[in-house]
């Protein structure tokens, strides 16, 4: 995708891709036993980011911790193909799914059965080290099942060394933006900060953008209504952490935030 093509997907210049962050699902550690409460945390944070301006939605399953590093179990892909069916019911806007921590595979299916418009994928190439253990990407085997499902009109929207994780064998930035895109078919890339609350540095931000300007890149980490001057640089970004002002992720997703957000990102 070429930056120029936002506008076509998303309705705008400077997405925000609100997250959707649910609690724990069937089959992990933390899961309180009722699916028809975890649809229900899943609408009301849904409601209240398209409610106050978001461009796109993304639908990640949060609270599954300790997470798979790559694989995940069947129980997981039904609960998030049955999240993002009653989402895409309610909501004519662009969806995405991020499956934690590296599910790929499964994040594409339940993409394609959603009508979903992408996912995020945490390592799509070379090797991260996280709290998971080392995480390897795989992108020749998600080009090719994407291909075999029919579903290349799902985009991939990758991380360039990812939150949480720290790279096997650092290589230069510019190269490893330029290969994500051209040789991994990355369609955007998202570059993150150390962690969920804070930014990427903008020197960062820079290097990539410098290596590939005509993709898109969004900030994958630390946006607050204190923080929307990073999209000078970038295109779009994630906003996750910044929808809960106490910082904790098992909050509701906070409208009066939200919305002071996005007419900050609309004055940039």
């Amino acid at each position: 995708m070429k930056r120029s093509e936002l506008v076509n997907v998303f309705g705008t210049e400077h997405p925000v891709l609100g997250m959707i962050h649910l609690p724990p699902l069937p089959g992990s550690p933390c899961y309180g036993g009722s699916m028809d409460d975890v649809i229900t945390h899943a609408l009301r944070d849904a409601e209240t980011l398209s409610g106050n301006g978001v461009s796109s939605m993304i639908i990640e399953n949060l609270g599954d911790y300790p997470y798979y590093p790559e694989t995940t179990e069947p129980e997981t892909v039904a609960a998030m193909t049955r999240v993002a069916l009653e989402i895409r019911k309610r909501y004519d806007m662009p969806l995405g799914i991020n499956i934690l921590r590296n599910s790929w595979k499964a994040a594409m299916a339940v993409a394609a059965a959603a009508d979903c418009q992408y996912i995020r994928l945490n390592v799509l190439t070379d090797a991260t080290v996280t709290d998971q253990g080392p995480i390897v990407g795989k992108a020749h085997l998600l080009a090719r099942y994407r291909k075999s499902i029919d579903a290349e009109n799902v985009m991939i929207f990758a991380d360039i060394y990812c939150k949480h994780g720290s790279p096997m064998t650092p290589r230069s930035l510019d190269t490893v933006a330029k290969e994500m895109i051209g040789r991994g078919m990355a369609d955007a890339l998202i570059v993150d900060g150390a962690d969920s609350s804070q930014p990427a540095p903008m020197e960062k931000i820079q290097a990539v953008r410098n290596a590939v300007p005509d993709t898109p890149i969004f900030l994958g980490s630390g946006m607050t209504v204190n923080t929307t001057d990073y999209l000078k640089t970038a295109d779009g970004c994630v906003f996750g952490y910044g929808t809960k002002p106490s910082g904790d992720m098992n909050d509701p997703v906070d409208g009066p935030t939200v919305r002071q957000f996005m007419k900050q990102v609309k004055q940039l």
